[in-house]
């Protein structure tokens, strides 16, 4: 198959690979690369290199990468699937479970649970990514989309690059950023810290919406929405704002120091975050249309006992009314 992209003026100067790896997400940007310099991209109908950055109104033109068989290695283990059909899934993650194999892991991950449990499955996005259209961070607990299909992996990937997939998270963060709120912050690697995402002058468009939903004065909790999907975004640009969501070790999460934090609480406040040993965040509702179908789906995922455990414990430090 073959796309043909337009270049919007938000985008432009953006390198060639990254703007084929977020257009159309079914493939990793190092798998575009070899599309690339195969000579299966062009730009305005000449051939282009990959780090080639593009201007406004200019036309990119993709061959689809051919999808190879899949190398993972399958294994048993318990998956939360809250719906499944012939095109999809969606899984309900825990934490602490790694979505699939990267540098120095090959083992342990949700692809090799589900390798194992639907035979199969696509690996449009690579051979070890069975299925998978999007992540979560290993610590971020919460609802996935799987496809089943290559048709509605490639559905499914262009949905979420067109932002029709709504995806909502609950999130605890110190401090009080305001009843709502919308950081609207370009993001990149860390020039400090390349396994940190930063918000960096250089980067790509990165939006994350907010609304508070229940506030404690030194902590508050939040429903979030994405306006874009890059790694971190949501723990980068609540850090930003300086309003860390809580018990995150990588983006300053674990001492509350956020304004509006007492000081006398804030022994128990980071005693508490370091119990639940991860950041404090959930992906608690997928609402989005099936690909063959004409109807939407919605599901929600209750907050994990850690996150209740956290919620009561922070509740309990509150005056008595």
């Amino acid at each position: 198959m073959r796309h043909r992209l337009p270049v919007e003026a938000e985008l432009s100067g953006q390198r060639l690979d990254r703007f084929l790896a977020e257009a159309l997400p079914a493939h990793s940007r190092s798998r575009w690369q070899l599309v690339i310099d195969a000579g299966g991209v062009s730009v305005d109908g000449r051939p282009a290199m990959a780090g080639l950055r593009l201007k406004a109104g200019q036309v990119v033109e993709a061959e689809e990468p051919e999808v190879v068989g899949g190398t993972i290695e399958p294994e048993a283990m318990d998956l939360a699937v809250v719906y499944e059909d012939e095109e999809l899934l969606v899984v309900d993650k825990p934490a602490g479970l790694v979505v699939h194999p990267g540098a120095g892991r090959r083992g342990g991950t949700l692809a090799n649970a589900l390798a194992h449990r639907f035979k199969d499955l696509p690996v449009a996005g690579g051979a070890d990514r069975p299925g998978i259209v999007h992540r979560l961070d290993k610590d971020t607990s919460g609802l996935m989309l799987v496809a089943r299909t290559e048709r509605t992996h490639r559905a499914l990937s262009r949905a979420l690059a067109e932002r029709r997939v709504e995806r909502r998270y609950w999130g605890m963060v110190w401090g009080d950023p305001g009843e709502t709120g919308q950081v609207d912050e370009p993001m990149g690697r860390d020039p400090r810290s390349r396994v940190r995402m930063a918000v960096v002058s250089t980067g790509r468009t990165a939006s994350t919406r907010f609304r508070r939903t229940e506030a404690y004065g030194f902590a508050s909790e939040l429903e979030l929405a994405l306006g874009t999907g890059r790694t971190h975004q949501i723990r980068v640009h609540l850090a930003h704002i300086r309003h860390p969501v809580v018990g995150d070790p990588t983006y300053g999460g674990v001492e509350p120091r956020a304004a509006g934090v007492p000081l006398a609480l804030r022994p128990v406040l980071t005693a508490a975050a370091k119990r639940l040993g991860r950041q404090a965040l959930h992906a608690m509702r997928l609402r989005f249309q099936h690909p063959l179908g004409d109807g939407m789906l919605e599901f929600e995922s209750p907050l994990p006992a850690d996150l209740e455990v956290l919620r009561t414990a922070f509740r309990a430090l509150l005056p008595a009314r």
